[in-house]
């Protein structure tokens, strides 16, 4: 069996935002010459998220202001958690509901997508650099 382990970094400008991270997973499956086997990307920071869906902007307009609408992030003071002197709270939520991670298929050494499927990295809490994990096993 074979398998490959790399972290990617990603620093997304402002407090949100949603990068199409799928050509950057794609090289990693080439790099690692698995036929047939399973890939997972994993967000590595609590306040960042990794899921699939269409590359389609207003879909993402449209998740950020159903986030927002879900765990707003102001007033801060609304939150237990940002008593520690943090103001992330919404972002541990947001995370929460957009998932921590997401396994895909490889068949004949490409990632097994559906159509219209592409792979993000969700950022909740960003204007630092946060990591990914990328595992990829298989034959």
């Amino acid at each position: 069996m074979k398998s490959l382990t790399e972290y990617l970094t990603y620093n997304v400008k402002g407090r949100r935002g949603f990068v199409n991270i799928s050509s950057d997973v794609r090289k990693l499956v080439l790099k690692s010459k698995v036929q047939e086997g399973l890939c997972l990307v994993n967000a590595m920071h609590i306040t960042a998220s990794v899921f699939i869906n269409d590359n389609e902007s207003g879909l993402h307009h449209d998740y950020e202001k159903w986030l927002e609408s879900l765990a707003p992030h102001e007033p801060v003071d609304q939150y237990e958690h940002n008593n520690t002197g943090e103001d992330n709270a919404d972002a541990h939520l947001k995370r929460q509901i957009m998932g921590r991670e997401v396994v895909i298929a490889i068949t004949d050494g490409k990632l097994d997508f559906g159509p219209w499927e592409q792979i993000f990295y969700g950022e909740f809490d960003g204007q630092r650099p946060k990591r990914v994990l990328v595992k990829i096993i298989g034959e």
